[in-house]
Order: C-alpha cells, then structure tokens, then sequence
C-alpha cells in the first residue's frame, strides 16, 4: 500500500494564495485516486491557542480535515484547545507529539492526555 505525506507546515490559514495551493493539491491526488485522500490530519502545536478554532475552520473548508494531531506536548504546554477541536468539530485525535524522535509520534490516548493535562495532585 503506497502512502504520501505532504507536509504543508508554515501555511498559514489567512494566505489565501497558500490555501488555494493545497486545495489544488487535494484535487491532484484525487485525479489519481478519486477516494484519495483518505484522511487529511491537521496537526498542531500545543501552544496554539484559541486561534486553533480559526486554523481548523479554514483548512477544514479548504482540503476537509478527518483527524488532528498535537505536537509540542513534551513542553510546558498542555495543548488544552485540543478538547475544545474535539468538542466542537467531532472529529478524532488520531496522534500526539511528545518529542522529536520517531517514537515520540504516539497513537492519541484520552486518559493519558487527562492525567498530563490534570495531575492528581
């Protein structure tokens, strides 16, 4: 099975040239196969604040987000606008970002990021 990654980082959702290009990108890849893409990931960073909500209103019209993705979590940011994404769109958290290794891509565990994000004591 053939996969492609097309990373798109440092677009910025109010550079209406940047979306188009992607938008196009999509339209490419379902030239190729019309079911494709089969999941389009906006990834973030944690220390994205409310202006996520804006960020996942814009690349979702644009390319139709299925899924997110949280990096920088090994920091001080909690990444808490993740619950609000997921409370607002419904869409699934497919990974977090816990480092810059490979194995620091993990799959998404709610219970994980509930004890990170709220310590017992």
């Amino acid at each position: 099975s053939d996969i492609l990654i097309v990373d798109t980082a440092g677009r910025q959702h109010t550079q209406a040239g940047l979306m188009d290009e992607l938008k196009k990108i999509r339209r490419v890849i379902a030239k190729t196969n019309p079911a494709a893409p089969h999941e389009v990931l906006l990834v973030l960073d944690a220390g994205t604040g409310q202006n996520a909500l804006s960020q996942l209103a814009h690349f979702g019209e644009a390319v139709g987000v299925t899924g997110l993705a949280l990096t920088k979590l090994d920091g001080t940011a909690k990444g808490g606008i993740l619950i609000a994404l997921a409370r607002k769109t419904g869409l699934p958290i497919r990974y977090v970002g816990v480092g810059e290794g490979i194995d620091d891509l993990r799959v998404f565990d709610a219970g994980e990021y509930v004890d990170a994000l709220l310590p017992a004591s």
